[in-house]
């Protein structure tokens, strides 16, 4: 710093102030001192500047999977938000979700020296107490349910599956079948749940659901048997990719959609509108879900601690994310 300042003509307290962006040095200045850090190869000393501030400029995320759509996409969103906001993210997978792994994981982030942890957590592990976050890290989960113990960000999950229902049954469909995600998942669960319900609450009988483990391999299987049901008009899949093998299956055993048979996903991936036929989804905002996951443990972070009751991200409590149903061609009125 001294080398910058003695080529700049400037005092090393300006060359502090440039290279943290503090306000308070003219343009002119500004550009001379930088001019010399390039000449010199000047680059801050973040370990050193962390350690006065107190802040490492880096979360932590820890993830029990990445082989989902869902996770892949919030972690995508945390990354971006995290990154407009001036932060590194360190990423660490935890194979074993046990108590033990979760205490593991938090002390090698703890090494790697992250401010917060955001914890995507799909699976029933918090809302069970099976698994508990260590005390006096600021954290916030993503996809899960921890009561009142940790703040969460999630997808309104019951919300979007009970339009999915709703709209087939709107079309004329006499019931709903179900292709359900896997019974460790607490998306599925929450899917499955409100599916249920809304045919209940129609005064609609539920058929047996038929469950898939998210992939399209397992949707194709499901889809056999399902085509096999005579009954069977009308299809909720807990997932994009479970129903593009779902459509797979229909068209093999000679079902057409929609007219056969009507098909809703959920996720609205990328990828939904170019399926055979473009496939009828709930769109999942996982933007919105990185962007208030981030904001919140910032938040903690800012008021350090914990922020007592509430429902925003920042305190504990769920804060959930509005989903919306995006109607395209694999739907259509019962015998249309």
């Amino acid at each position: 710093m001294a080398d910058v300042a003695r080529l700049a003509g400037v005092s090393s307290q300006t060359v502090s102030r440039v290279s943290n962006g503090f306000a308070g040095v003219t343009e002119d200045t500004r550009r001379q001192v930088l001019a010399a850090m390039r000449e010199l190869g000047y680059r801050p000393n973040s370990a050193a500047r962390a350690l006065r501030r107190g802040e490492f400029r880096t979360l932590g995320v820890i993830t029990f999977s990445l082989s989902t759509m869902g996770n892949i996409r919030t972690l995508e969103a945390i990354a971006t938000s995290a990154a407009g906001h001036g932060y590194a993210v360190t990423l660490l997978p935890v194979a074993v979700p046990t108590q033990d792994e979760v205490n593991g994981a938090f002390s090698r982030l703890g090494e790697l020296a992250v401010d917060a942890v955001i914890v995507i957590m799909e699976i029933h592990l918090l809302d069970a107490a099976t698994v508990s976050l260590p005390p006096g890290v600021q954290v916030v989960v993503a996809d899960s349910d921890a009561g009142d113990r940790y703040p969460v960000v999630d997808t309104d999950q019951a919300g979007g599956a009970r339009d999915a229902v709703r709209h087939l049954l709107g079309l004329g469909h006499e019931t709903v079948w179900h292709l359900a995600g896997p019974e460790d998942s607490f998306a599925a669960q929450r899917r499955a749940d409100a599916w249920r319900t809304t045919l209940t609450e129609a005064g609609r009988p539920a058929p047996p659901p038929v469950r898939g483990d998210w992939s399209a391999q397992s949707g194709y299987r499901a889809g056999l048997l399902l085509a096999d049901e005579p009954g069977c008009t009308a299809v909720f899949a807990a997932n994009d990719q479970m129903a593009l093998g779902l459509l797979r299956a229909l068209h093999e055993r000679g079902r057409r959609v929609p007219e056969d048979v009507s098909v809703v996903g959920f996720d609205d991936i990328p990828e939904s509108a170019s399926f055979l036929p473009p496939l009828t989804t709930v769109h999942q905002d996982f933007a919105e879900v990185g962007r208030l996951c981030v904001e919140g443990v910032l938040s903690k972070m800012r008021e350090g601690g914990d922020t007592g009751g509430g429902s925003t991200a920042g305190g504990h409590g769920t804060t959930l994310v509005p989903t919306r149903l995006v109607v395209r061609q694999s739907t259509a009125r019962r015998g249309g």
